[in-house]
């Protein structure tokens, strides 16, 4: 079952590990699709807001990311380009710490976790590592994070997942719609729109 065309707009409301709402914009573009959104929350007290502009290619591969930040410590930028082969630049300087990442991955978001689920294809009973350059939502500080996602037996028209980051030592199900577009991500959001 492959995944449909995304809606032009999602959103998804936080819960459990944070309060706040994210808006996302998806925009087909000649050589792939744009992605435009702003997550807004409040998390152990402290308030802060991350605004995004991603570029995938045809693959769902991430090929470059604007991201900028506010919280209480102040305003921030971040400029993410990748090659599509696993090796990018932050803010123009190579990161060799990312070499194989093929997906960014922003902690504020619940939308990026369609792209290595688009990318990857996955049958049920697959399983595949999907290490991501993953933006930290305070200060948009980058770094490696080793995800694993195994694909489960869909439900209806709902592809879904295992899926587990042991930095974090956390592990979920994942449900997605029928454009590829996470529904149900527990402790984290769901989806609103």
């Amino acid at each position: 079952m492959t995944f449909t065309t995304p809606p032009k707009t999602a959103a998804w409301r936080h819960l459990d590990a944070r309060d706040g709402f994210e808006v996302a914009y998806f925009q087909p573009s000649d050589d792939g699709l744009r992605v435009e959104g702003c997550t807004t929350a409040v998390e152990e007290g402290e308030t802060w807001i991350v605004g995004y502009a991603i570029e995938l290619d045809a693959s769902w591969t991430t090929r470059g990311a604007r991201i900028t930040g506010r919280s209480a410590s102040g305003f921030r930028h971040l400029v993410l380009e990748a090659d599509g082969a696993g090796h990018w630049l932050v803010d123009g300087a190579p990161a060799p710490h990312l070499d194989g990442c093929l997906d960014v991955d922003l902690e504020s978001s619940a939308m990026t976790n369609a792209f290595p689920v688009h990318r990857m294809g996955l049958r049920v009973g697959d399983r595949s590592p999907a290490p991501a350059a993953y933006v930290r939502a305070t200060d948009l500080s980058v770094e490696r994070l080793e995800q694993d996602y195994v694909r489960v037996a869909d439900e209806d028209s709902r592809q879904r997942y295992d899926y587990s980051a042991l930095v974090f030592d956390f592990a979920c199900l994942l449900v997605y719609d029928e454009s590829g577009l996470v529904l149900d991500y527990p402790e984290i959001a769901v989806r609103a729109a």
